[in-house]
């Protein structure tokens, strides 16, 4: 349970299909796009800054030994 095979996935693309209609259709997956890239940009920026956060504090650690 849970995984979804291909009749599964044809039948919701031919829903969404019908939803939005044809012309909609790459405007939003554009839309998808640039918004997961935004996603994983904000992932990449808070990594690096808790990576930076936990030099600084190992940095300061070794400092006060």
């Amino acid at each position: 349970m849970g995984n979804i095979g291909m009749p599964e996935l044809i039948l919701i693309l031919v829903i969404i299909l019908l939803l939005f209609g044809a012309r909609r259709l790459p405007e939003i997956g554009r839309s998808l796009g640039r918004a997961l890239g935004e996603f994983k940009k904000g992932l990449q920026e808070a990594r690096k800054e808790v990576e930076q956060t936990e030099k600084e504090k190992d940095d300061e650690e070794q400092g006060k030994s």
